[in-house]
């Protein structure tokens, strides 16, 4: 570091280094995603204490888990009553009163006014991959169809259906067909929206995939995100989802929405899904903020689809998740954070377009509610990615108080996914650290040596 680190919020490091080398050597890597070094003590809001007191701004929710905060009372209050009654009662054989309530409001929000049940499990991997298990023997037909970009979960389903480098590297035999998304800033057709019709939907789907290499009366389901977040927080035109859907009705293939990250009112509407309104899926995938943090997932979907075959986990629907799933919903509803994700989401995207005038190294600034992404490139024209230079906004970031994360197949994407109760007064302190952050790293304040161990995702 060339300046005074006493110039900085966050400088006293000690109990955290001494975490850091206890973690690498008790942690297998894989479950280490790490951007700069931080052992968390205490979290509230949107704030969150390391354990030598640096106080951050966190704008990314825990990778959108803490949807309405970290530790938010109600929430609390849901867990420590339940924990009292009935910690440790395996749902699966001996049901509770709250999970069924829980499985009755999921099928009272989600789209679609067919009968419906509800799959439980314990994460957005589980319950991608028990469409995966069970949606093939309902339909009796094999294959599978999802998209280049698309994170699924990582058990062996979710990595059969997921397409990032990170991925890709698994050596999985499926019958998933991956194709092209609507990534319009990066199109892999070189073409341009509007003039391009949203080719990548059901042009080359039904005119190339199912003519040289996948026959749609083989195919399943079709499993999309309405916006995908680890590919670097794409968001496809209006228009996309709804040629997609007319492509799965015509050849009889069920239409999965994969909203375990974006679900829960965080684009501004409670599912992603319902910014195209005429698109009803089979089924919705939901985890992460499911719960709040207690370890979650469901698959709400056809009642004839999910009795098929068996997924069945010990714990699925256990009533501490439920109760917690529960307080989150009616936090969701009674603070109306939806709306809030809306109003602030847009202050959000203008205050980093008024960034972008003035750093010529963000390329593209996307997003829908709140979940923005900021894609950061050498050249603007070129759209050259900086990824080492990504790192270090993101690593001096930290070192100014505030806790963002990069992502994207290139590792060039900043990605703010702040708890929806955030305000403009946190926005705005949020977008002056970026700035100085981007200005520092221009100046070579950050070494390639400060984040040769952070490498994120």
């Amino acid at each position: 570091m060339k300046n005074n680190k006493t110039e900085l919020p966050i400088y006293g490091m000690k109990k955290t280094k001494k975490v850091m080398k206890r973690l690498r050597n008790a942690v297998g890597a894989s479950n280490i995603i790490l951007y700069y070094p931080l052992s968390v003590k205490e979290a509230s809001g949107c704030d969150i204490t390391d354990i030598d007191g640096n106080k951050y701004l966190d704008f990314l929710a825990g990778w959108t888990v803490a949807v309405a905060g970290y530790a938010h009372p109600k929430i609390n209050k849901s867990i420590t009553n339940e924990i009292k009654k009935r910690v440790g009662v395996a749902a699966a054989t001996f049901p509770n009163e709250t999970s069924v309530e829980f499985a009755e409001k999921l099928i009272s929000i989600t789209p679609g006014n067919f009968k419906k049940k509800v799959w439980f499990g314990h994460s957005g991997t589980d319950a991608c991959a028990a469409a995966y298990k069970m949606f093939p023997l309902a339909t009796n037909k094999p294959r599978i169809i999802s998209f280049h970009g698309g994170m699924h979960g990582i058990d062996v389903g979710g990595l059969a259906m997921s397409a990032i480098p990170g991925t890709a590297k698994y050596p999985i035999p499926n019958l998933v067909t991956k194709v092209p998304y609507a990534t319009c800033y990066r199109c892999p057709f070189s073409l341009e929206y509007p003039s391009c019709n949203i080719h990548c939907a059901s042009d080359f789907i039904e005119d190339h995939v199912f003519k040289y290499s996948t026959p749609p009366e083989d195919v399943s389901f079709m499993i999309v995100e309405p916006v995908q977040s680890d590919s670097g927080d794409a968001v496809p035109p209006i228009g996309y989802l709804e040629k997609l859907k007319k492509t799965c009705d015509k050849f009889e293939i069920l239409f999965v929405s994969d909203e375990v990250k974006i679900g829960l009112g965080r684009t501004g509407k409670m599912f992603g899904i319902e910014h195209e309104p005429t698109v009803i899926p089979d089924a919705i995938v939901l985890g992460k903020s499911l719960a709040s943090g207690i370890p979650s997932g469901a698959l709400i979907t056809k009642s004839e689809l999910i009795d098929s075959g068996f997924a069945g986990q010990t714990l699925s629907g256990n009533s501490i998740s439920a109760a917690s799933g529960l307080a989150t919903l009616d936090i969701i509803n009674d603070e109306k954070l939806i709306d809030n994700a809306n109003k602030m989401g847009k202050y959000m995207k203008k205050k980093l377009e008024e960034l972008m005038e003035k750093h010529e190294i963000i390329g593209d600034i996307r997003g829908r509610g709140l979940i923005i992404g900021i894609e950061l490139v050498k050249n603007r024209k070129t759209k050259e990615p900086a990824k080492k230079e990504t790192g270090k906004v993101v690593y001096r970031a930290w070192q100014l108080g505030l806790l963002t994360a990069f992502l994207g197949p290139n590792s060039n994407v900043i990605e703010i996914t702040p708890a929806l109760i955030i305000t403009i007064e946190q926005i705005d302190k949020g977008i002056e650290i970026l700035d100085r952050a981007l200005s520092d790293v221009k100046k070579g304040l950050v070494s390639d040596s400060d984040i040769k161990d952070f490498v994120g995702f």
